[in-house]
């Protein structure tokens, strides 16, 4: 499985995409949130890929960032969904808005995404809301190298432990106090909840 390919970018008519890497050309298909994003032609471009192989055909897909791809290969998870939705997600809201949809539960506004009717957002919030929470790339999760404050890692770390979002951060909010580590919040919190 090819995980990222870096070349020069030769085509691109959406939704597709031709890369040049060392004289050969890979053929891929990406979302419009990818597309808004690439250079011109001629120029370098490096992007995350999916590899997907069926009994009849080869598919290769192109992100330019990790969390487009996650949330690309997480909704195909969800039953009844391939990979022709799942980049109309991508292509419809961006991956935190997407997250935010589910953790509210918001069916009516994912239904304004092509393709996507009412007993399929309904599916997406029931089977992915638990993992809503790391499905954008920024908003809750850490990058690499980044230090988030004693309340964000409080909250993830109550994920952590199998709380659902929603409550891990109420749970959290409600035991934090002025000044405290993400380790005395915790604590806290877990008291509480045994209360």
């Amino acid at each position: 499985m090819i995980g990222r390919l870096k070349g020069t970018l030769i085509h691109k008519q959406p939704p597709w995409l031709v890369i040049d890497v060392n004289g050969v050309g890979y053929e891929l298909e990406a979302p419009m949130s990818t597309f808004y994003d690439l250079p011109e032609v001629g120029r370098e471009v490096s992007l995350f890929t999916h590899y997907a192989q069926k009994e009849d055909s080869v598919s290769l897909y192109g992100f330019l960032n990790e969390a487009e791809r996650r949330l690309f290969r997480d909704v195909q998870k969800v039953s009844g969904i391939g990979a022709k939705i799942a980049l109309a997600v991508l292509s419809g809201v961006s991956v935190d808005e997407f997250a935010r949809l589910v953790q509210t539960s918001d069916v009516t506004a994912l239904t304004r995404i092509p393709g996507i009717g009412k007993k399929t957002a309904e599916r997406m919030v029931v089977e992915l809301r638990d993992r809503a929470a790391n499905l954008a790339g920024g908003a809750i999760a850490p990058q690499p190298g980044q230090r988030l404050d004693p309340l964000s890692e409080a909250i993830i770390a109550l994920q952590q432990l199998g709380y659902k979002p929603a409550e891990a951060e109420r749970m959290a909010k409600k035991a934090a106090g002025e000044g405290d580590a993400p380790e005395a919040i915790i604590r806290k919190a877990l008291q509480q909840a045994l209360r």
